[in-house]
């Protein structure tokens, strides 16, 4: 008698006493499992599942744990800086004999095996392997809590802010800042979005003020290595 079996995805005709290689099962040597997923049955007569033949089993024993054949894998891309890898891999097997073919009472009771790639169905370590005692589970230690992250303070701002600030122009017309070197239009708004409209504003800036203006329009040392203050002063004059 022979018979067609499924496990770890693929088939295999086995017959009483046949040794085969198969996908890894979660099974130690010496053990013993059985195949409920039987396709179909041979012999005499033939019987074929729908998918399964139902009640059929195929017993086995573990033989060994071994690892297959290496397969070496190469790529090359050539549109890609002429870019090469190899990888070599060696699948996880389990070897088995067929002891057994059943054709009706291999119900499915017992312990289901893991294979490598995953749980497959159809595959159950025998009742006698299956009567161990189960070792109890040991309570696991909790995990020390995580603090929260503490929130970091704000960073201080540098400097003083001008008391000279203004929401709008005097008059609604602003100088023309632009005149100072190195203020452009891009500058001339940030400017105005701070509250500098008039060049009798920057010229009385003092240190302080100096460096809050810096921090706030993102140009470090620009007011000073531009000499802001001594143009805004000349403009600011010509306008008395």
């Amino acid at each position: 008698m022979f018979a067609v079996m499924k496990t770890g995805g693929k088939q295999y005709r086995v017959q009483s006493g046949d040794t085969l290689q198969i996908e890894k099962l979660a099974a130690d040597a010496g053990e013993t499992v059985q195949f409920n997923d039987i396709l179909m049955l041979g012999g005499d007569s033939v019987t074929v599942g729908t998918p399964t033949v139902d009640g059929a089993a195929v017993q086995a024993e573990v033989v060994d744990q071994i690892k297959g054949d290496k397969v070496i894998h190469f790529v090359k891309r050539r549109r890609k800086h002429s870019s090469k890898r190899t990888k070599g891999h060696r699948q996880q097997l389990t070897m088995v004999r067929i002891t057994e073919i059943l054709a009706s009472g291999g119900d499915k009771t017992g312990v289901k095996a893991a294979i490598g790639a995953g749980s497959v169905a159809g595959v159950a370590v025998a009742a006698a392997a299956a009567s161990k005692p189960a070792k109890k589970a040991e309570p696991k230690a909790e995990a020390p809590k995580k603090e929260a992250p503490k929130a970091e303070a704000p960073a201080a701002e540098e400097g003083t802010k001008p008391a000279n600030l203004l929401t709008e122009a005097r008059g609604g017309q602003p100088d023309d800042l632009k005149k100072i070197s190195g203020v452009g239009p891009k500058l001339e708004g940030l400017l105005h979005e701070n509250g500098v409209f008039h060049f009798d504003q920057i010229a009385a800036w003092g240190a302080d003020e100096i460096a809050y203006m810096d921090d706030r329009l993102s140009f470090k040392g620009r007011i000073e290595r531009d000499n802001w203050i001594q143009q805004a002063s000349d403009f600011a004059k010509e306008q008395e």
